[in-house]
Parts: structure tokens; C-alpha cells; sequence
């Protein structure tokens, strides 16, 4: 796993670990970016819809802290997730997608 911080939001990149594996090893080690806004990037691994959801849980706990938690991949297409589960094709939808949430949580939304 390697993690670079941006401006609003830590970055997380898998590094050819099974998706299952590395979701459960960010759900061991959330209290170390539970305060940040996050970003999993998954675009280079093929990935099925199942695997996304080993995020779910993680994505539902994050989120439930007001914090945004958006994964990113093109490989699935979104009617294949439940709707809790945010999934962007691109970094740059991620970003945006973290600054609409950073704006509806302070509009108090």
C-alpha cells in the first residue's frame, strides 16, 4: 500500500495485493486516516464488482465519520454497486466529487 497526501485528501494506491486482502488491511489500519478524506486507487487492477464491495463496510464507517471515501476505477460500471459505494472512473472525478461533499457538509447537508 502506498499513500501520498493532496491538498484535501489522502491518496491510497494498492500494490498488486488481492483486493479482498487489501480491503481488509485498510479496514485494520482506519484509525490511521480516519480524519482525512480518501481516495483507493484501483484504475490499473481488474477489478469485479464483488471485489469493490470488501470496501462497503469501510466506505459506510469513513463516511459515517463525515469524511468522504471515493474509490476509483472504470472497470465496473456503477449499477453494478450499491449507491453507498462511490466509485469515480477517473482521479480528477474523485477530487471533484470529494470538493461537492467538502461543500454539502459545510452548507450543513
Amino acid at each position: 500500500m502506498k499513500t501520498s497526501k493532496k491538498e484535501n485528501f489522502l491518496l491510497i494506491l494498492n500494490e498488486g495485493d488481492p483486493i479482498t486482502d487489501f480491503a481488509s488491511e485498510l479496514t485494520k489500519h482506519h484509525s490511521d486516516f480516519k480524519e482525512e478524506n480518501v481516495v483507493i486507487d484501483l484504475k490499473s487492477q481488474n477489478v469485479e464488482s464483488d471485489q469493490l464491495l470488501a470496501f462497503l463496510e469501510l466506505s459506510n464507517i469513513h463516511r459515517n465519520e463525515n469524511k468522504s471515501f471515493v474509490l476509483v476505477n472504470d472497470a465496473v460500471g456503477i449499477d453494478e454497486l450499491p449507491e453507498e459505494l462511490i466509485v469515480v472512473p477517473t482521479l480528477q472525478e474523485a477530487e471533484d466529487m470529494i470538493q461537492m461533499d467538502e461543500i454539502q457538509r459545510d452548507l450543513g447537508f
